[in-house]
């Protein structure tokens, strides 16, 4: 479809105000859903991070010879 001028081609044939709002609102979806992605692998990085400093904490103390307590 070859539009005469940029307003016919924002009215899109008077069903402009459709097809924006599906354009905008589907652009909003994929940007969240990529935001979210990225925040996520960021958060899954840290707990991760977390987990192997946690086991590496563990692994050290199981090592280290256990001191008895005097009460």
């Amino acid at each position: 479809m070859a539009f005469e001028s940029f307003g016919e081609f924002l009215q899109m044939g008077g069903y402009g105000f459709y097809v924006w709002l599906s354009f905008f609102l589907s652009f909003l979806v994929i940007a969240g859903v990529a935001l979210d992605a990225a925040l996520g692998r960021r958060r899954l990085q840290r707990q991760s991070q977390t987990l192997q400093r946690r086991k590496r904490r563990l692994a050290k103390r199981q090592q280290s010879p256990v001191k008895e307590s005097t009460r």
